[in-house]
Parts: C-alpha cells; sequence; structure tokens
C-alpha cells in the first residue's frame, strides 16, 4: 500500500517526502487555508510538486455544479498540467468525471463513505476512488469495514480505480486499510510520524549505543594500561 501525506505544509511535505516514504500528496482547501488563508494556491501546489519529485497531487475543486467543476478543472490543468483533479461526490461532480475521463484527465473522487458512492465514481470513470475512514468512526460507523467492502468489490468484480483510504486518525488506520486492501493511504503528517515510532525501537537503539559504549570504555582503558 502506498502512502501519501494529506497536507498542505510545506516543512511537513518536505521532511515526509526526505524519508522516502511517501509517493504523493492530496490537498483540499481546508488544509490549504489551515496554513495561510491568504496563501496564492498554485504556487503553494507547485511548490508541493516539487518537493515530492513528480509523484501524485489531487487538487481540488471548489464549485457544486458540472460546469464549475469543468472550468476549474482547465484552469488548474493550465499552470499545473500533471494534476489530478479532486471532485466531491454529488451528481454535478459524477458528471464531471465522466467528462474528464472522456479527456483523459485523472480525477480523485473525494467524500465517499460508501461502496455503493465509490462504485459510481468508478463507473463514472475516475482512476482514484478516496474512502473516508475517521469521519464514518466519528459517527460510530466502521470506517476500515466500509474500505473493506470496497476492496472486495474491486476484487469480485476486477475493477481498475485505485481505492485511497483517507481521513485517517490514527497509525491503527493505517494497518486496518492495508490488511482491507486499500492501494493508498492518504495520512496526516502528525499520524504518519506517530506510525514510525515504537517504545521498544527506542529502548532498544538505547540498549545497543549503551553497550557499545562500554565496549569503548573497556577498550580504552585496556590500551592504557598498556
Amino acid at each position: 500500500m502506498q502512502l501519501y501525506v494529506d497536507s498542505a505544509n510545506i516543512n511537513e511535505i518536505r521532511h515526509a517526502a526526505a524519508l522516502g516514504i511517501v509517493s504523493g500528496v492530496t490537498t483540499n482547501p481546508s488544509l490549504l487555508a489551515k496554513e495561510d488563508p491568504s496563501v496564492d494556491v498554485s504556487k503553494r501546489i507547485l511548490e508541493i510538486y516539487e518537493l515530492i519529485e513528480g509523484g501524485h497531487l489531487s487538487v481540488e475543486v471548489v464549485s457544486t455544479d458540472t460546469d464549475g467543476m469543468l472550468r476549474e478543472a482547465d484552469e488548474i490543468l493550465k499552470w499545473f498540467p500533471e494534476a489530478t483533479i479532486k471532485i466531491p461526490m454529488i451528481e454535478g461532480g459524477l458528471r464531471a468525471v465522466k467528462e474528464l475521463s472522456r479527456q483523459e484527465i485523472p480525477t480523485n473522487v473525494t467524500l465517499i463513505f460508501s461502496a455503493t458512492q465509490a462504485l459510481a465514481a468508478n463507473n463514472a470513470g475516475a482512476p482514484y476512488v478516496s474512502v473516508f475512514v475517521g469521519r464514518l468512526d466519528d459517527i460510530s460507523l466502521d470506517g476500515i469495514q466500509v474500505v473493506q467492502d470496497v476492496c472486495d468489490i474491486w476484487d469480485t468484480q476486477q475493477l481498475d480505480s485505485q481505492i485511497i483510504a483517507a481521513s485517517i486518525r490514527h497509525p491503527i488506520h493505517i494497518i486496518g486499510c492495508a490488511q482491507a486492501g486499500a492501494d493508498i493511504a492518504t495520512v496526516p503528517y502528525k499520524v504518519l510520524m506517530q506510525s514510525l515510532k515504537h517504545p521498544l525501537t527506542d529502548a532498544g537503539l538505547q540498549s545497543f549505543l549503551n553497550d557499545h559504549a562500554k565496549m569503548q570504555a573497556e577498550k580504552a582503558k585496556l590500551m592504557a594500561k598498556n
């Protein structure tokens, strides 16, 4: 399963990319506004794309009607031809996905909360379908189970869209989505960093360093005696 970082923070993305563990980035208007409401979106997106060295980058539209989404997609592609256009899972969005698919423009359908929505997005021609895990858990539904349902349908029907697990809240979500068979998990930077840590790793490393220091100290003593 590939990992994307779900962020618009340049420092976070730079660090995650330098670790070599992410192959893409997803953004949305909320993430961009969180960093700086006055940010030049096109400049920020191109900075991010440079950091991930040609990896996947989804750029979200904000229109809610088909014509508006298509106009936005056209504008985005003028300054960022490599963009995957992020489209909301609404009727107008599906019509936009169908048209963009006809033009061979990749789309990522976002705000998917059920297997039927994921199936509709695939059938409209979206190469990526983003299933929101944490927000389902927030309303006492099982987000991982929905990802599992989508993956089971994809396996049975041999569908082509890549399944992105989104709205990841903690490292256990990453594990569950990987076990379910998601192709990609897009993960907030904080959660991504948490997933790399384990207290036994820290304790084991400290033990190795302590033992190495003892060996060096004993070696120094022997050399001093000689």
